[in-house]
């Protein structure tokens, strides 16, 4: 799927025919699917137009959007970052503590539902999630319209984008707009198995990658498919009790407690610190913390087992995991303001 962007006035850097090997500088078309990706679907009343991204754009890195106008979207989810932060929770207005790990945005088109509970089931409908949060946003959209009304610009791309003017219609759908933009797919990974460059992993990142697809280790159950997740919800036996009660806190089924989200595995070596909570600090940790099997809880998955991983095996597998990185979106001028 490719639209023509010259109207944008953004100079894209090469065609989007598929070479045998990605050079450095290689771009992809704005909302070029990925090789081996699904299209994507949108909703009726906001299908994709270069006035709706181009708003939704200016929304997402505007401090407009929080209660005292010192927060953005981009202060939780930056670009070089792959939309999300390192911080292990990311404080909002008036510096205050955030309560869960801000996760990446790349391929969240492609999420059957949002949050680590999954309880919002569009893009549309999670916008409203950060700007009610007290610890995030703190605002309230219908005043958020309000504020926008003031702006002659901010007033003139919501005409021309949704034909008429800021609502909550349109910041809803603007943002969402722009963040089903944010397609990864190009990564070391895809290039040795999409593209066919056999000289895009080394000999430690195959190793790993034969490593991640094993079942010796059983990553690609739950980390599985193009955007390396299956969405499921999942308890890793991170800890004997949790203070954050996960899918419970939506279903109030005790079946549900401690359960999260699986998420993607894309862009992980820029996304730590990990897990829910953001307690553990690097990707070595990780590996670590499957290799002991986890901590005894009740609903931990039975995939959760000691791995018995030798330390080049251990090693192999941080590889691959680094060879996700996908340096063309966090460089991509597309997404950057």
């Amino acid at each position: 799927m490719k639209w023509v962007i010259a109207s944008l006035g953004i100079v894209t850097f090469l065609s989007c025919s598929e070479p045998e090997a990605l050079e450095p500088l290689y771009r992809p078309d704005l909302m070029e699917i990925p090789k081996g990706f699904p299209e994507i679907v949108f909703p009726s009343d906001n299908a994709f137009s270069i006035a709706r991204w181009a708003l939704g754009k200016k929304l997402f890195y505007d401090p407009v959007m929080s209660l005292d106008n010192t927060v953005s979207c981009v202060s939780c989810h930056r670009p070089d970052l792959a939309f999300s932060d390192q911080l292990a929770l990311s404080p909002g207005v008036q510096n205050r503590p955030g309560t869960r790990n801000a996760p990446t945005l790349a391929n969240v088109a492609y999420h059957p539902y949002l949050t680590r509970e999954g309880g919002v089931p569009t893009l549309e409908m999670q916008i409203l999630v950060p700007i009610q949060e007290h610890n995030e946003f703190d605002f309230n959209i219908v005043l958020l319209a309000e504020r926008l009304n003031q702006d002659s610009t901010y007033v003139a791309m919501s005409l021309e984008a949704y034909d008429r003017a800021p609502d909550a219609f349109v910041i809803t759908r603007a943002l969402a707009c722009f963040e089903r933009s944010l397609l990864s797919g190009y990564s070391s990974f895809d290039q040795f198995t999409q593209y066919n460059s056999n000289s895009a992993m080394n000999a430690a990142e195959v190793r790993g990658m034969n490593l991640f697809f094993s079942e010796k280790t059983n990553c690609s159950h739950c980390h599985s498919g193009f955007n390396f997740t299956n969405y499921a919800f999942e308890n890793n036996g991170l800890y004997e009790v949790y203070e954050d009660p996960g899918r419970y806190r939506l279903t109030l089924d005790e079946a549900d407690r401690a359960l999260f989200k699986v998420p993607t595995l894309r862009n992980i070596a820029l996304t730590g610190p990990y897990m829910h909570d953001g307690t553990l600090p690097s990707l070595e940790a990780v590996v670590e913390h499957y290799q002991s099997g986890g901590k005894e809880h009740p609903h931990k998955s039975e995939l959760i087992q000691p791995l018995a991983l030798t330390s080049g095996e251990k090693s192999d597998l941080v590889a691959f995991l680094k060879a996700l990185t996908d340096e063309t979106f966090i460089t991509n001028p597309f997404f950057i303001n």
